[in-house]
């Protein structure tokens, strides 16, 4: 049950011309995204990090950078990168013009049918899903094994990788996650459990976070199971009280 964060890099140069970045070298945060990714790091400066995780593009760096850098104690922290977080590879879409590629017959597919879409030159939607799932999943588990169930962690990523890993949470099928808004700098938090993900946070610009800090004390209240590990005991019923609250769910938001 740890809980990771999902950080979209703030605004590009790239997003400000309409212009499908995708994976090319050299795209970074211009100023309005340098503002949004230190108000991300500031919202997240009071949760006690044990990882913070980057895609390799410049841009996520960036972003991870800032997240890093408003942490008390970031000398123990080193930003790891991750290319199975990295942007979906949108093969000869990449560098072309929004306005542009909203023209082309896929581009009805990519909104209606993402599972049917497969970039020319490029991957599928469901593999970019599927890589990006399976990546935040296995180092979720690993964080949990090496530092507890209430460890908390960042990923930093792109639009479509954090929208495909909200929905798999969800329990939305691909073809539904255009529902899903993921802005520049926006903060979404799951927690993975035995029995399901819970989806605490979505697209969130504000608001306090250290209510992250009482995962420790949720996880050593948790009904242990046979190997000692902590139980999910599910969602409570009505919704319970709030992290901190007596009958709280291991999901520290029932």
């Amino acid at each position: 049950m740890a809980t990771v964060i999902l950080v979209r890099h703030g605004r590009t140069t790239a997003n400000a011309s309409g212009t499908l970045a995708g994976r090319t070298a050299g795209v970074k945060l211009d100023d309005v995204g340098t503002g949004q990714a230190d108000r991300a790091a500031a919202r997240l400066s009071s949760v006690p990090l044990v990882a913070v995780v980057s895609s390799p593009l410049e841009r996520c760096r960036q972003t991870a950078k800032a997240v890093l850098g408003a942490q008390e104690d970031d000398r123990r922290l080193r930003v790891t990168v991750d290319k199975a977080i990295t942007e979906c590879d949108y093969g000869t879409w990449q560098g072309s013009a929004l306005r542009d590629l909203a023209k082309e017959p896929l581009w009805k597919t990519v909104q209606s049918q993402p599972s049917a879409a497969t970039f020319p030159g490029g991957e599928s939607m469901a593999t970019m899903q599927a890589r990006s799932v399976a990546a935040i999943r296995q180092r979720d588990a690993a964080i949990e094994a090496e530092h507890g169930a209430g460890a908390v962690w960042v990923a930093v990523s792109h639009g479509d990788i954090i929208k495909s890993v909200l929905a798999d949470a969800l329990g939305m099928h691909l073809d539904l996650f255009q529902r899903i808004g993921v802005d520049p700098a926006s903060i979404s938090i799951v927690r993975y459990t035995g029995a399901r993900p819970y989806v605490l946070a979505s697209n969130t610009h504000e608001g306090d976070l250290s209510w992250l800090k009482a995962a420790p004390a949720t996880r050593r209240r948790a009904r242990k199971g046979a190997a000692g590990a902590p139980v999910d005991s599910g969602a409570v019923v009505g919704g319970g009280a709030g992290p901190g609250a007596p009958g709280a769910s291991p999901t520290g938001r029932s």
